[in-house]
Parts: structure tokens; sequence; C-alpha cells
């Protein structure tokens, strides 16, 4: 049951997934950014509930300008994200040229970053900024690659420095998949030696999965460089992530 499960949730995505790259070829050059937004959040929200997910929001998402910093766990965050509200995020250029979901990461908005590239990092704090400025949501997991969902990764902060030039709060965030009976739920992780399928097939084959994101409050810089707010940063989601969901 559990294989044809995934398998038919499998089958419902990639027909989504495909309705959605007609949707950002033939609809999005006329609609407004508003507009957008809305048909990105609303398809994110689509893709947990043919996943079988239940999202659970605590809290609310500040309005732009603003960036958005989360405990990274699984390639799921994004979604999940999306579906509680929209955002632009950065992402490792890599995504820009996976089939299917490059083209949709695309759409949405994403901005993309060369990670082994210090000159690429501060065009993207450069790209952040004017971003903000326009009064945009940003997003980023600062700790830059996916932790076991149990402890965080040290914050990095580079990114950090595009909500200083741009003189924008930073809202912090935490994201934890659960079971039905509350229970951390690990089928969604992405981490060390497991596999992209690996992770997807676990993840559409499990039962009763809840994604729950709670928003802690935005903080201005008060003066603090980069990485002394990163480190504040980091210990606030520590602490959202380790309240009771």
């Amino acid at each position: 049951m559990r294989h044809a499960r995934a398998l038919w949730r499998l089958l419902r995505l990639v027909g989504h997934g495909a309705a959605g790259l007609w949707t950002i070829r033939t609809r999005f050059p006329g609609w407004t950014p508003q507009q957008r937004a809305q048909a990105v959040q609303a398809w994110a929200a689509r893709v947990l509930a043919l996943s079988g997910i239940r999202l659970q929001v605590d809290g609310g998402m500040a309005a732009g300008p603003v960036l958005l910093v989360a405990n990274h766990i699984s390639w799921l965050d994004i979604v999940v994200m999306h579906a509680a509200g929209y955002c632009r995020f950065v992402s490792k250029a890599d995504v820009a040229h996976w089939p299917l979901i490059g083209s949709l990461a695309t759409g949405a908005g994403t901005l993309y970053i060369e990670r082994a590239s210090r000159r690429d990092a501060m065009r993207v704090v450069h790209h952040m900024r004017d971003r903000l400025l326009a009064g945009d949501v940003v997003a980023i997991f600062p700790e830059g690659t996916t932790g076991d969902g149990r402890a965080l990764l040290p914050f990095h902060a580079n990114l950090v420095q595009a909500a200083i030039s741009a003189d924008a709060p930073v809202q912090p965030l935490a994201l934890r998949f659960a079971e039905r009976t509350g229970a951390t739920s690990f089928a969604p992780s992405f981490v060390g030696d497991e596999t992209l399928v690996g992770s997807v097939w676990r993840t559409l084959a499990a039962e009763g999965l809840v994604a729950h994101v709670r928003y802690g409050a935005p903080q201005q810089h008060a003066g603090r460089d980069r990485r002394a707010w990163a480190q504040a940063l980091q210990d606030e989601v520590e602490r959202l992530h380790g309240q009771t969901f």
C-alpha cells in the first residue's frame, strides 16, 4: 500500500508540475507581481495536498521588505515556505538546471548563487539588497546545506549583509516535519548519503505527515555586524525550533 500510495502521488505531482510550467510560460508574462505571488503560493499549497502533507503555521510572515532566515532540512522546505507565504529564495545555481524543477524555481523568482565563488556571493548580496529595497520578501537558508533536523549547523553570515545594506529587518523561522502522533518525522530528510529520489519516495509513501512553520519576530540589525547578527538569528531559530509545535 505504501508503494502504491507513493506512485499515485508522484504521478499526480508530475501533472501538477507540468501545469505549473505551462502557467509560468503562458500566463506569467501578462500577470502583475502580486498575481504571480498568489499563483506560486497556491501551487505550492497544492503540492503539499497532493503529497498528503498538512501545513501548520504558527505566527505570520512580515510584510516586505524583509529577509527570512530558516533552518534547512529537506528539498521540501522551499515548497513548505512558499505555501505559508510567497518569497524569493536564494538557491544554489545547480537547481536552475534541474529538469522541470529548475524552470519552476526560476519562474517563482529564485535568485541563484555559485556557493563556491566569493565574487558571486557578493553579486547575489547586491541583488538581494535591490530586491529588499524594492519591498520584496527574500528567503535564505544560512546553514548553506541541509541538516539532520535535530540540531542546526552554524549560520553563514555573508548573505545577511544584504539586510544591513538595505536597512531591512530579518525574520527568523523554524521548520519541522512531524508524524501524525507529533513525533519528528525524518521521511523528508535529505542529508549526507541520502539520495533525492529516496527522500522524495519516503515522503510520498508517508502517511499523516505534517509540515510545521513557526515565525519569530522580525529583528533590526541595531548596529550589529553581519557575524554577530547571524549568531543572534541562529540562536532565535534554535529557540523557535526547540519550542513545542
